[in-house]
């Protein structure tokens, strides 16, 4: 698989790590937060196949974070047509 980094262009995925769902928010005040706030947040998710918003990082390339889209159920990226 290869990953389109908006600095470097396309590079293999392992130069990437995966950080987690782009569009999950944390909760409004996590110091205040309960443990079932807590537990929503980091391990529910809808799981439902097709396309999820997630968080890159080039690691082992120019450091950038960037967002991408993946289908879940064919593991490409949007930008792969």
């Amino acid at each position: 698989m290869r990953i389109a980094c908006p600095h470097c262009g396309r590079r293999d995925v392992g130069e990437f790590v995966w950080s987690d769902h782009a569009p999950v928010a944390r909760p409004p005040q996590p110091d205040a937060a309960t443990d079932a706030q807590w537990t929503d947040f980091l391990y529910f998710r809808s799981g439902t196949p097709g396309f999820a918003q997630e968080r890159w990082q080039h690691v082992h390339g120019c450091g950038a974070w960037f967002a991408l889209e993946r289908d879940t159920a064919t593991n490409r990226w949007r930008d792969d047509g």
